[in-house]
């Protein structure tokens, strides 16, 4: 037997310096030093210069707190964004931001003055905003360098702030756009109130919670009414919010309701306290029962029965006057209580009845005022009665549980009064809240600035800036309501289900409450003329305190300049200074017009292409930006809206610290690196509520080590590969051909999934691609080729140019993901080049014949298809070591397998990664057995031609000639 020789010299086996363990936590911190050192996004900026420009607006994240998971998903979405916009060739700049001002700053840095038993209110306005802009600015800070971890690209050292000078000159120039354009308006309506951060709320500002409150029926007497048998009955009303008694101005009914007179009789009926004993009610015929059942709860009584006569309509109740059951304490409470007609009286709960306090309701407003009922202002900022108030004056706070409860104040006075019929703390509903401070919020009448809704806009005085303009937005609603219902309906909505979210809202809104009545935000730099309700509308008085806020910030705001303001043509004697801020919302959705029309970048455009935020920002910066545009130029600042929904636990369950659930991105940064968060962020389906935990950080950490091995063969295979080696698509082998058609679908996809912000199923198809088409397949196939074949060899050099070409794809679209890795892929196979993140998208075959031809696909999808059924045949033989590996394995197919256009038993070895292939025409199944053939030294394939094992097979021994004559 002849000597057997070590042919591992001669085997072109793949070297790389690129690590199978990835250790991204200690790596990505180095790169990103090195992408800040060399100004990477500079560079971008440059190389992209002139092209078509595609704009993200940064929708500002709030300056409170470290970045949590939502934080990181979202910028990474923004990041995906404009990384594969720039990869598409355009020119797509990400300027980040910060909204710095409103409540949540406030109420913090108020912490640190409750913990000193201090008053804010007793310091300096100048300082206390001081404290708050550096604790704003603290946080930008830390939440920059948090988001730089992540690998974002943009413009960090140039981020906008709300609390920037400028950008609060340039809020306050658009709030007196308003303004002069009699957009404005001051009025007192019930808005969302917060006693506890004694401001009004908007709603984006509100969350709702269930809570268990006190119901309680209460009787009216009826004094006055066109039906004579009513005088002496009571008008029942049904309330879950007995505070709001004390400021009862009358009753509403159901013109369209049917009502009856009632009364309790039978023995129980005597034990009742009056007027339950002895008295009438009115209430509507379909909640008797009802009615009945709450009195019969609260009294203990085991049977009470009730007597009624024909029902009343509701529309024969004009005229009708009841009195205040504290009708006795004279003054407010002495006047008579009207009932009125009411369209939102329904039959759903209560009794038919609804007592109206138009300082607390919305409907109660409008219905009373309608009737020249005005608001009386009876519950402080603070949430308590108004001290000269006749009843409960000084006390509260009013949603205090234990001041409503059935043996609270309100109740136990209405008892003494005879007036309360049924109270239990058993009504289970939801309510609103603050969202920062968590305390219930309250209905409150307080005087604050609105833009109006549906008023018709002067067009000439809010969209004049140029002629272009004007022109552009003929034809535009007339009232902001209606701009910007057309606008919803014409901007791109993704997914298109924010199209009608947004539209509900914006189509069922009240007028926008711009006021707040806190210190830290941007003002209403407004002066109104004592003894009116006029503000000044002076472009000249505007001009300058847009100047003076531009330049020395919200302080230039202030009674020691109101003179200079006013200029020589005003006493400022005459004038209210106004010291409310503005909303915050406000603020955030003028951030536009600083950001994108200032030219403070010059690399931005207005209108933005995109606005991207999670679902919430329908009813928040979507739409404060939508109706701040629309109001000022006509149109929406975007023309297009991205929507995602909400990070949840694993199993699908809000994230909470008292849940102990959250998951906190720097520590899983720590932990796995910012590339596995990436991933996480771009495979799942953002646009719907998702999850994440630890199972499925480790589920995506596999998903990405498939990836990472794929660029590791294929930097092994690659190595010193150049073009001299190149061969055309035409001379290359079917198998090489029909990969590139893979890729070119591969490429459309992508694109595809580009233009749909669709970036889960970019990620899907790519990391599908590398699994699946490439190492579960064409590597495994070709690994042969690749090893052992001589470097002259054109199937080998075929495949090196297709791993070439395959190395430029998907490298460049796996670096909009996994930008850390990437880099590192692209600086190991090009250590003098460029950053990766400079390149353009890759440039692939074009469309062949083949990638048209129908049988072309058909053909492989069928070779593929068999290939599985014969790998499945090997399987079990070499699990019960009968076969050492597929290479030993014989293979024989039914001739019902052939497939047309291929030569099985030449082709099937080489793609089976198999003995030899036969045909069996009276087979009914596919065949294993193991081969009879002596195993080559070299390319370890047993084959006919190999004399003995350890002899090498005729193209081993041309590749081995051909490598030791280039060495000799």
């Amino acid at each position: 037997m002849t000597q057997q020789r070590d042919y591992r010299n001669t085997v072109f086996l793949p070297k790389t310096a690129f690590p199978m363990k990835a250790g991204l936590p200690q790596k990505e911190p180095g790169i990103l030093s090195r992408w800040e050192d060399e100004g990477i996004y500079r560079q971008m900026r440059a190389a992209r210069e002139g092209r078509e420009k595609f704009v993200l607006h940064d929708g500002p994240p709030y300056a409170n707190g470290d970045m949590h998971i939502g934080h990181a998903l979202n910028h990474i979405l923004k990041d995906m964004v404009c990384r594969t916009q720039n990869l598409l060739g355009k020119d797509a700049p990400y300027v980040p931001g910060w909204d710095c001002h409103g409540l949540p700053i406030e109420w913090k840095v108020e912490e640190k003055y409750r913990k000193k038993k201090l008053n804010k209110d007793e310091v300096p306005a100048e300082e206390f905003r001081a404290e708050c802009r550096a604790y704003a600015q603290h946080w930008v800070d830390t939440q920059r360098e948090q988001l730089k971890r992540l690998g974002v690209m943009g413009d960090w050292d140039h981020p906008y702030l709300t609390m920037d000078p400028q950008a609060e000159g340039t809020i306050v120039r658009e709030l007196l756009k308003f303004a002069e354009s009699g957009q404005l308006y001051r009025g007192a309506k019930p808005v969302m109130w917060s006693p506890v951060e004694k401001t009004a709320l908007a709603e984006a500002e509100v969350e709702y919670e269930d809570i268990t409150s006190t119901q309680i029926d209460v009787a009216f007497e009826i004094t006055e009414s066109p039906i004579p048998e009513l005088v002496g009955a009571h008008a029942v009303i049904w309330t879950t919010t007995p505070w709001t008694i004390p400021v009862n101005q009358a009753l509403a009914y159901g013109p369209e309701v049917e009502y009856r007179r009632c009364w309790f009789r039978g023995e129980e009926a005597g034990e009742l306290p009056e007027p339950l004993k002895s008295g009438k009610f009115l209430i509507a015929a379909e909640l008797i029962g009802a009615f009945q059942n709450r009195v019969f709860t609260a009294s203990g009584l085991e049977r009470l029965e009730l007597e009624y006569e024909p029902a009343i309509k509701g529309s024969d109740l004009a005229g009708t006057i009841a009195r205040h059951p504290m009708h006795h304490l004279g003054g407010f409470f002495a006047a008579p209580r009207p009932l009125l007609p009411g369209d939102f009286v329904t039959t759903d709960s209560g009794t038919g009845l609804v007592h109206m306090s138009p300082d607390h309701g919305e409907d109660d407003f409008d219905l009373c005022k309608a009737h020249g009922i005005e608001p009386v202002f009876a519950v402080e900022g603070d949430g308590k009665y108004r001290e000269d108030w006749l009843w409960l004056g000084g006390q509260g706070s009013v949603i205090n549980p234990k001041f409503n409860a059935p043996d609270g104040p309100i109740c136990s006075d209405l008892r003494e009064a005879g007036a309360l019929l049924a109270a239990s703390a058993d009504y289970q509903h939801s309510y609103p809240h603050s969202w920062r401070s968590k305390a219930k919020v309250i209905f409150r009448c307080t005087p604050q600035w609105f833009v109006p809704m549906d008023k018709p806009i002067d067009r000439q005085a809010a969209l004049c800036e140029t002629e272009a303009q004007i022109r552009a937005e003929q034809g535009a609603g007339e009232t902001l309501r209606e701009i910007a219902m057309a606008e919803i309906g014409r901007v791109r909505f993704v997914p298109e289900k924010g199209r009608n979210r947004i539209g509900s809202m914006v189509s069922g809104r009240p007028d926008w409450v711009l006021s707040r009545q806190r210190a830290w935000g941007v003002p209403i730099t407004l002066f109104v003329k004592k003894g009116t309700n006029q503000y000044l509308c002076d472009p000249a008085v505007n001009q300058r305190i847009v100047a003076a806020v531009s330049e020395g910030g919200v302080d230039a705001w202030s009674d020691a300049r109101a003179q200079e303001f006013l200029g020589n043509d005003y006493n400022a004697a005459d004038y209210e200074r106004v010291t409310d801020i503005l909303d915050v919302w406000f603020d955030s959705g003028s951030t536009h017009a600083f950001v994108l029309e200032s030219g403070r970048w010059p690399d931005l455009k207005w209108p933005a292409d995109l606005y991207l935020e999670g679902s919430d920002q329908h009813r928040g910066w979507f739409q404060s930006s939508l109706l701040e545009s629309c109001a000022t130029r006509g149109r929406a600042p975007y023309d297009a809206v991205l929507t995602h929904g909400f990070t949840m636990d694993q199993k699908g369950m809000k994230m909470s610290k008292s849940l102990g659930n959250t998951i906190d991105p720097l520590k899983v940064m720590q932990q796995y690196g910012a590339d596995i968060i990436r991933l996480w962020a771009l495979s799942v389906d953002f646009t719907e509520d998702h999850r994440i935990g630890d199972e499925i950080l480790k589920g995506v950490s596999d998903q990405y080590r498939k990836m990472r091995n794929t660029f590791r063969y294929m930097l092994g295979a690659l190595e010193g590969f150049d073009d001299a080696e190149r061969v055309d698509v035409k001379d290359m082998p079917e198998l090489e051909r029909y990969v590139l058609v893979l890729l070119e679908k591969l490429d459309a996809t992508m694109k595809r999934a580009v233009a749909d912000f669709d970036y889960n199923t970019y990620v899907r198809a790519l990391s599908e691609f590398c699994n699946e088409d490439l190492s579960a397949f064409y590597f495994d196939i070709r690994k042969d080729s690749l090893y052992c074949d001589a470097p002259s060899d054109p199937r080998r050099r075929a495949c090196r140019t297709v791993l070439d070409t395959l190395f430029h794809a998907l490298v460049r679209y796996a670096a909009p993901v996994l930008v850390f890795t990437a880099e590192e892929v692209w600086g190991t196979r090009y250590p003098d080049a460029a950053s990766v993140h400079l390149n353009e998208w890759p440039v692939v075959p074009g469309k062949s014949a083949e990638s048209e031809d129908d049988k072309f696909l058909a053909k492989w999808n069928e070779v593929r298809s068999l290939r599985r059924k014969v790998t499945e045949a090997i399987e079990p033989l070499r699990r019960d070591k009968t076969l050492g590996s597929s290479l030993e394995a014989d293979v024989t197919i039914p001739d019902y397998e052939l497939i047309d256009g291929w030569d099985e038993t030449k082709a099937g070895p080489e793609i089976f990664i198999s003995g030899q292939l036969n045909v069996d025409f009276h087979a009914t199944e596919i065949k294993i057995t193991r081969t009879t053939h002596h195993k080559c030294g070299r390319c370890w394939r047993h084959l006919p031609e190999v004399a003995e094992d350890g002899a090498l097979c005729g193209r081993c021994e041309e590749a081995v000639a051909e490598i030791e004559g280039a060495t000799a």
